[in-house]
């Protein structure tokens, strides 16, 4: 006769296997839902193949018998995916491929057999991807030092200026970014004994670690320059000499929204070289935009950039932000676009400027939904209490 609980005894097991796989599955996953994964696969399916894409000669491809394009459009992605590998992988890659498909066969006396390499392909690849993956670790390692290193460069909170509500909200499109975003004091405009505040935000062109090491050097430039005695006009073509120095002939230029705000008068002088022109919203609901200024640093020596000036009412709210995100695209290949950004802006009243760079940025992960992120953002809220 079982004793009390015995037959429970397997339910209990098949209880702890369920729940020791459910929690298996959540690690796996990281608590994602089926249809956020799914999404995920869609978008990361869609990159890889615009990756692979951009060595295809699709001119070559459209030529030729219409059935065979199928066959060749595949070898020539194979071939694009081939070529990204070292010499050594990519023979293994070969050999693996040929084993899926290999069967030998072989007699011994009057018996025949067959031998599957299948599972030696399989390994082969397995093989493979664990190469791959020990090499994307270790570069993600240096990039997340990488990253740590460029959270130094920017400041965590916003200088404490009377009247003054500053927040900033940035989303690298891989794990350092090109864009640069800081509101420091400097010494005022000559004949004032205070201090202004220097508010930037800035874009150097391309993306990840070769626009991140251009933005090390341009944060370090604007810091000095901004130190020494001068009105924004000067600092902005000391900063367009250094940057032509470092452009490797314009091919590494960068956009840059500068703005000077003197508490004392209320007004705001800035410099636009070749950024987005950023919105101000007056409290009565007109909108401005800081459009004036001249090319972007690193492009032409000569530029002369004069600076613009703006007056302050209380209440007016200012919104810098970088081309990532009015660029943003969703999974139809729609841009979300500046009226999109300007329509969020028009209905802000007297929130914090916190708040609206988490509406801004809430609006555009709403649009974009699932898709892979094309360039980095950058925003600045300024309320002027």
């Amino acid at each position: 006769m079982n004793s009390p609980g015995t037959s429970d005894a397997p339910h209990g097991r098949r209880s702890q296997r369920r729940s020791a796989l459910r929690n298996y599955w959540q690690s796996v996953t990281e608590g994602l839902e089926i249809q956020q994964l799914w999404g995920q696969m869609k978008a990361d399916a869609r990159a890889t193949y615009s990756f692979y894409s951009h060595d295809v000669d699709w001119e070559a491809m459209s030529t030729g018998k219409r059935w065979k394009r199928p066959f060749r459009i595949a070898w020539a992605l194979f071939q694009a995916m081939l070529m990204k590998l070292t010499p050594a992988r990519r023979v293994l890659l070969l050999l693996a491929c040929v084993l899926l498909f290999f069967q030998m066969k072989f007699r011994w006396g009057n018996d025949q057999y067959s031998f599957e390499l299948g599972g030696i392909g399989t390994a082969i690849l397995f093989l493979l991807l664990a190469l791959e993956l020990a090499d994307r670790v270790t570069m993600k390692r240096d990039l997340e030092i990488a990253r740590e290193i460029q959270h130094w460069l920017v400041p965590e909170r916003p200088p404490s200026v009377p009247g003054v509500d500053i927040a900033f909200a940035t989303r690298p499109q891989n794990t350092v970014a090109g864009d640069y975003y800081d509101a420091f004091l400097r010494p005022g405009p000559e004949g004032h004994a205070g201090q202004s505040l220097l508010m930037v935000v800035a874009d150097v062109a391309g993306k990840s670690v070769p626009a991140a090491l251009l933005m090390a050097t341009f944060q370090a430039s604007i810091h000095s320059l901004a130190m020494r005695p001068g009105t924004l006009d000067e600092l902005a073509r000391d900063l367009n000499h250094y940057a032509c120095d470092h452009s490797l002939s314009g091919m590494r230029f960068t956009t840059a929204f500068l703005a000077e705000y003197d508490p004392s008068s209320k007004r705001i002088r800035y410099v636009n070289a070749g950024h987005n022109a950023p919105f101000l919203r007056h409290p009565s609901g007109v909108i401005e935009r800081l459009s004036e200024g001249d090319v972007p640093f690193g492009i032409q020596s000569s530029a002369n950039y004069r600076s613009e000036s703006v007056t302050i009412e209380t209440g007016d709210l200012l919104v810098i932000f970088t081309d990532g995100l009015a660029e943003a695209v969703n999974g139809a290949g729609e841009e979300y676009g500046e009226p999109r950004i300007q329509a969020s802006v028009e209905a802000f009243t007297h929130e914090s400027a916190a708040s609206v760079l988490s509406v801004l940025m809430g609006g555009v992960d709403a649009f974009v939904g699932p898709a892979r992120q094309h360039d980095d953002i950058t925003c600045m809220g300024v309320r002027f209490l």
